[in-house]
Formats: structure tokens, sequence, C-alpha cells
């Protein structure tokens, strides 16, 4: 077991690649992978080294980036680099099929080359500075994010939270748990529940080492505890992080989040979803557009390469579902928290 180093950002850009926390390995090794091809930054992204829908983004991001330079060598005239590299970033955005800041971050690099007046050499420069601003804009988002959360914890609150929504899901701090440091920061008697999260398990290997790290009381559980907690009087408040979020509200979160808000609904407990502006995806009306990853049978049939269950026995595995609007009790974002109308708040909020 290894310590998670919080003050570490999760993915950086470095000189001419990109430098990330390999998330795979957690919770037994810390260690950093250095990306330097775009394909192999496609590839980071779908394998999960880097996950979570902020890191995500700024991964896609660096990736054009990585795409440019090795366009750069090949002497193509700038009219040809364009319409390569426009195509490298249609494909970067197809790693990984939920997660919108993806696509909000590769839209970002995509009008910097469509709007570039520069060589082919000052555009590539262009991207890698747009490139390092996303990641340190996410940062100061999720500070932002957490400080408005903060305000709606109750004193001595446990929070209930589901997957991993924190500093290794974005560049540094977290939104889910962004709120839940930017609470404990102001009352060390706030604790955590943490759902496991199968079948990855991200709130057990993550979750968990990223909130013990930094001192804050969590307790560990399994995904189907949480309405017993509940019902026991044991949970305050559910905060959880976003994939995509649709223009009425409703929200795309790792798999098990929707049955955690009905639990919340039935006890009365407040639920939170805690994301950035650039999760809202307002070209989809309703979480029924949302696109739903289906990931592969292993994950759901396997723990640490040990196989648990008959072998040939039937496995669906969707990545994550969608909580209806009428479930949340608000979204906290980098311009306050949204209250239902959503679709009246959200559009609001863009207007900032």
């Amino acid at each position: 077991m290894v310590e998670f180093q919080s003050k570490i950002k999760t993915i950086e850009w470095v000189g001419t690649f990109s430098r990330m926390v390999d998330q795979t390995k957690f919770p037994y090794e810390f260690s950093f992978v250095d990306i330097k091809s775009g394909d192999d930054m496609f590839d980071a992204i779908r394998t999960m080294i880097v996950r979570g829908a902020p890191a995500i983004g700024v991964a896609g991001a660096h990736g054009i980036v990585l795409y440019a330079q090795e366009l750069q060598a090949k002497n193509l005239s700038r009219e040809d680099f364009v319409k390569a590299l426009l195509e490298k970033a249609d494909y970067m955005a197809t790693s990984r099929p939920t997660a919108v800041n993806l696509m909000w971050a590769v839209e970002k690099q995509k009008e910097v080359i469509k709007n570039s007046t520069s060589d082919i050499d000052g555009l590539v420069e262009e991207l890698r500075q747009n490139g390092v601003k996303l990641e340190k804009e996410d940062v100061e988002i999720n500070k932002k994010i957490g400080d408005y959360g903060a305000e709606v914890v109750p004193k001595g609150a446990t929070i209930l939270t589901h997957c991993n929504a924190g500093a290794l899901a974005t560049v540094g701090y977290g939104t889910a748990l962004g709120v839940v440091r930017s609470a404990y920061a102001k009352d060390n008697t706030v604790q955590v529940f943490a759902d496991e999260t199968r079948p990855r398990q991200q709130g057990a290997r993550i979750t968990t080492l990223e909130l013990t790290m930094d001192g804050i009381p969590t307790t560990l559980i399994t995904d189907g505890m949480c309405s017993y907690f509940m019902k026991k009087g044991m949970i305050d408040m559910v905060c959880v992080g976003a994939d995509r979020i649709a223009a009425n509200g409703d929200a795309a979160n790792k798999i098990g989040t929707y049955t955690v808000a009905i639990a919340a609904k039935y006890h009365n407990v407040p639920f939170y979803v805690a994301a950035p502006l650039s999760t809202i995806d307002t070209s989809i009306a309703s979480g029924d557009e949302i696109v739903i990853e289906e990931r592969s049978r292993e994950e759901v049939t396997h723990i640490n390469g040990k196989i648990i269950c008959a072998p040939e026995v039937n496995v669906i595995n969707p990545g994550f579902d969608v909580t209806p609007a009428e479930l949340i009790t608000g979204i906290i974002t980098e311009v306050g928290i949204l209250r239902p109308d959503y679709k009246k708040s959200i559009a609001e909020a863009f207007k900032k």
C-alpha cells in the first residue's frame, strides 16, 4: 500500500509531453507515466490510466498538442497540417463516449486551430499554452466548487460519496471531494462514508486513499449499504461528481449513483452533484440522450486478475447511469449552486 501524494498534480504538461499519475496501479503503487504521442494518450484515456471527467478533458487537450507535435515534424503545408490535426482531434474525442469534458476540451483546442493565424510552429505553441491554461483553470474552478458546496454542509455532517470525484479525477483538489475538503477545512468534525463503487472500486481504491492521506475521517461501505445507513440516520447528505449533465439537470455518473439518489430521496437525505460548467452539455435536452459506455466483462468477473464467478456467466457492464433531475437537490458549480428549475438555472449560469 502506498501513500497518496495530495500535492502532486494528476496530470501536467512537462516540456514536450504529458505526465500523469497511473491510476490503474492504485492502491498498491503511486507512479507516473509520461505520454509522448497522441495515440498513447488515446489509449491512456481509453484504459483509464487517467480517469475522471475533468482530468480526461485536460488529457484530451494535451493529446491534441502531442498530435500537433507529430504532424509538425512531417513538413506538411499549413493547410494539410490543419486538416490532419482536426481529424486527429475528432478521433481523440472518441476515446471515451460519456464524459463530455473530453469533447469540451477538444473543442477548445479546435477553436485555437481554426482561429489561429500563426504558422505551424506558432500554432503548436498556442495549443501548448491553451493546454496548460486548461490545467490551471481546473484547479481554480474546483476550489470555487468546494467553497460553494461547503456552504450547504451541516456542522458535523457525514457525507456519502460514490466513485471518485476527487483530486485524482481532476488536475487537483476535486469536485465532490473538493466540497468535502472545503467543508472539513471549516469544520474538522465532518466525515465521509465512501461507497466502494463496483466494479472498478474507485471509491475503495482511490477515494479512501485520498481522504485518509488528507486526515479526513473516512468509512468504507459496500454499494448496497447506503440505504441501511440512511435509515439509521447516519448519513446527512450525498455529494457525487458527474460525467455529463443534460440541459434539464439529468446527471450521468458512475454506475450505482442512480440507486444512491433513489435511496436518498426516500430517506429525505439531500443529494448534491458537484461539477464544473464544462460538464453540462446544453446541446442535449435530457439524460435520455447521453451515451452510456459499455465496458468489458472482465471488470465484473475478475478482481485483481482472479475470476470470482462462473466462467461462462453472462455479463452486462454499463459504466454509468443517469440520475433524473427531480432526485437532485442542487448542482454545485464554480458560479454557485444551481437549483430546480434546472433548465432555467443552467441557462442563467451560462449567461454568467
